[in-house]
């Protein structure tokens, strides 16, 4: 049976929408802070083409890439209040709903992303999600893989000692300042737009991010040291707003999260593809690659697991038994 019929619309509505110009019955907007090209837009187009499709047209996703709805913590805030927009975000801007998810953002947690993918399907991260919904939050896609983070600057990387002094731009978020200010690192939180007059400006003297982010962003015009630092396996979360996902019909709901499930399932297939290019494209523009010493980074952010009072007794021994199991 189509997701037409189960929702109850006529044959008509269905020629209908099958017009140009005609409006799907549900729309949801989705936004975000990468530009039109960047794999996450490539992929968010697929997406977008998915959903149509599986729902003959009914429901439809409006894109808006490069922070056209505004910043990462305005759009989660319009979701929470019922806007019918999904945007993408990593569990260190969601300490604010449950302390514990901070772990997610650790450096060096895991050095396989499958080992997370497998944990947000266990039993530990279905009580987080559950602490979410409670919180006006509900994850559609929860499989994302956005990138390892590495390190481009204006100076070459290859020790923490060489972290000294410089001004690093982080989101804002705690678990990459601490990681940053632990590397001995200066953080500088800012929003991804304004990164690159940064740069220009020497207001900053680098950036962390996944290749695909660092390239796509243009930031390699303007700093020309690229540190493979690799401090953090950065799978993110689509997420909307819980009273406006929840008010949808069952079947619409299951077009975005099955589609989306799929989504992130491609996202971890072209990661590895879409870095490779992009590393190739930065090496174009006259970057130099650095190969660190990542275990003296390791070592050095030990005590980041250490730092947070507010996670649960005993939250980094059941995450690594987790991921163990």
């Amino acid at each position: 049976m189509s997701l037409m019929k189960k929702l109850g619309l006529g044959a008509a509505m269905a020629v209908a929408l099958a017009l140009p110009g005609l409006a799907a019955d549900v729309t949801v907007k989705v936004a975000y802070e990468n530009n039109p090209g960047e794999p996450v837009d490539v992929l968010m187009n697929k997406w977008a083409e998915l959903v149509a499709e599986r729902s003959e047209g009914a429901v439809a996703l409006e894109l808006y890439p490069s922070s056209q709805l505004g910043s990462k913590e305005d759009i989660i805030e319009q979701a929470k209040m019922g806007v019918n927009v999904i945007t993408i975000a990593d569990a260190g801007f969601l300490i604010d709903y449950d302390a514990d998810l901070g772990i997610l953002y650790g450096p060096y947690l895991t050095e396989d992303a499958q080992d997370l993918f497998r944990l947000y399907e266990g039993d530990w991260f279905q009580e987080k999600h559950e602490v979410l919904k409670s919180h006006g939050i509900r994850i559609v896609i929860p499989n994302y893989m956005y990138g390892t983070r590495h390190i481009l600057a204006k100076k070459k990387i290859e020790t923490p000692a060489d972290m000294a002094g410089l001004k690093i731009r982080t989101p804002n978020n705690n678990m990459q300042i601490k990681a940053i200010e632990l590397m001995g690192g200066t953080p500088t939180p800012m929003p991804l737009g304004d990164v690159y007059p940064a740069l220009t400006q020497g207001v900053i003297d680098g950036v962390e991010n996944p290749l695909t982010v660092l390239h796509g962003q243009k930031l390699d015009e303007q700093a020309k040291q690229l540190s493979l630092v690799g401090y953090l396996t950065n799978t993110a979360f689509w997420l909307g707003g819980e009273a406006y996902l929840s008010s949808l019909d069952p079947e619409v709901l299951t077009v975005l999260e099955e589609t989306g499930y799929e989504i992130g399932l491609e996202s971890q297939k072209a990661a590895a593809a879409d870095e490779a290019r992009a590393l190739e494209g930065m090496k174009a523009q006259g970057v130099e690659v650095i190969s660190p010493d990542v275990e003296a980074f390791r070592e050095i952010t030990k005590p980041f697991y250490t730092q947070f009072p507010e996670w649960s007794e005993g939250l980094y021994d059941r995450i690594q038994a987790e991921i163990a199991g």
